[in-house]
């Protein structure tokens, strides 16, 4: 009934819903898993992957990727947490199955669906051994036989056209470890598949991994953008996003210096809301929210760092593992929503499920509100210059001063309008190239333009006169 009334308010705004679809695995208490286990030679007992033994493959949450299951004498695959049973696809009336729900929820109005690890959902005939070279580079065994499975594009042209397409309904997949090429193949338009994917190759610096403790570089952001950008081609749309409830916030992986906080998460605004693609926005994004000042692993909550952690205190100090947690969890996300400055955040009248700092003090909705200069009230502002240039939704790009490293400026364009943007990235004052455009500002998270210089992460959109 909740959801029900949420569907109905979303749309009686003219707004679109759009749900996650978990479809690669199950909770092992699912009821189709639990019969699979009682009944073994029932049509559940092909549900889902049972191995007399185990290959090598390991989990992304730590350890090996198989669960014994006394009942069966069996072992049951799980790519993820031991409670999250991978299905198996291949089985016709697993994927009938799946259709008829998704048609369940398209029926009640749901406009699309942001689809869980969904290149994963495709495994290599008869489950073999992963190269151990390829998992000791990787850091998973068994990757490459699932990633980008031989019944991948089978399977999801099967999911668009009897179920989506008769429903218009949008589809975003989450594809980890997915390059332009393959993401080419996924997402054109003439392919009939999907309609976008989140690659996630932009939110680490090469050599660096999401529990490594440093700082990232946006001028890797600026590289991967303009490939991005140029030879992704027009078949396809390209999705924008630095966070989600995987990640560390953006800011503070940037520069955790408190005195650069907003005026960076501007600029990280303005890059998004004007390359070419559709910008997914991740609570508190909007409001410039930092990682989270936990104290120790009892306050944490995500599975992938228990287990880390567990894991890294074999070989080193439990300080050091902390730490190392602390770069990469996930739980840095998944803190309340920081709405006010009240007990919880505002979040709750009962104690959240995961706790926060006193961050939610400074940095709320409620006080962002009445602050015309907040993060907040920036990207309000920015959403209504997007929609009011169609240049920035539909419009070509040009990518200038390609290698002058800590500047990245573009231009966008169609034939009424034309906008450029110029953003310096780094916390150093640089010299700006040439003299300050002949145009209208439109938005900055500076109150003046300097015309030799742009400081630290400047950011500015001219609308060329």
């Amino acid at each position: 009934e909740d959801f029900d009334r949420l569907l109905e308010a979303v749309h009686a705004r003219g707004m679109k819903l759009i749900m996650d679809l978990v479809i690669n695995h199950t909770s092992d208490e699912h009821e189709w898993f639990r019969r699979a286990i009682k009944e073994p030679d029932s049509k559940y007992g092909d549900f889902y992957f049972f191995r007399d033994e185990p290959n090598n493959w390991t989990s992304f949450f730590s350890g090996s990727a198989w669960k014994y299951i006394e009942e069966r004498d069996q072992y049951a695959l799980h790519l993820f947490s031991s409670k999250q049973m991978d299905l198996n696809w291949d089985n016709p009336e697993v994927r009938s199955e799946i259709k008829d729900m998704v048609r369940w929820w398209l029926e009640k109005g749901i406009d699309g669906f942001r689809m869980d690890v969904i290149n994963y959902i495709s495994k290599r005939p008869g489950l073999p051994d992963g190269n151990p070279r390829i998992g000791e580079l990787m850091g998973f065994y068994g990757v490459e036989h699932y990633f980008y499975g031989p019944r991948l594009h089978q399977y999801l042209r099967e999911l668009k056209e009897e179920v989506f397409a008769p429903f218009n309904a949008f589809s975003v997949g989450e594809t980890p470890g997915i390059g332009m090429e393959m993401s080419k193949l996924l997402t054109a338009d003439y392919r009939n598949e999907l309609d976008m994917i989140f690659s996630f190759d932009h939110l680490e610096n090469p050599g660096k991994t999401r529990f490594d403790d440093y700082r990232y570089d946006l001028n890797y952001l600026k590289e991967y953008m303009i490939d991005w950008m140029e030879n992704y081609g027009t078949a396809s749309q390209m999705s924008l996003f630095y966070e989600n409830h995987d990640n560390p916030r953006m800011v503070s992986k940037v520069d955790p210096d408190p005195k650069y906080r907003f005026v960076l998460a501007k600029l990280l605004a303005v890059m998004q809301l004007t390359l070419r693609g559709t910008p997914f926005i991740y609570q508190g994004q909007e409001l410039g929210m930092i990682n989270k000042d936990f104290k120790s692993i009892d306050q944490l909550r995500d599975v992938e760092s228990i287990n880390l952690y567990s894991e890294l205190t074999n070989s080193m100090s439990e300080p050091e593992a902390f730490r190392k947690i602390l770069a990469g969890s996930r739980d840095h996300s998944r803190t309340p929503m920081q709405w006010s400055g009240s007990d919880y955040a505002g979040f709750s009248d009962a104690e959240p499920w995961i706790g926060t700092d006193d961050d939610y003090k400074i940095c709320n909705v409620e006080d962002q509100l009445k602050d015309e200069g907040s993060v907040l009230n920036f990207y309000r502002s920015l959403i209504r210059i997007r929609k009011a240039h169609p240049a920035l939704v539909y419009g070509d790009i040009e990518i200038t001063n390609k290698k002058v490293a800590d500047l990245f400026t573009y231009y966008r364009r169609n034939e009424k309008q034309t906008l450029f943007i110029e953003c310096n990235l780094s916390r150093n004052t640089i010299r700006r190239k040439g003299s300050v455009p002949s145009a209208t500002r439109l938005i900055s998270n500076y109150p003046d333009t300097d015309s030799r210089w742009l400081r630290p992460y400047e950011a500015t959109v001219w609308r060329m006169v």
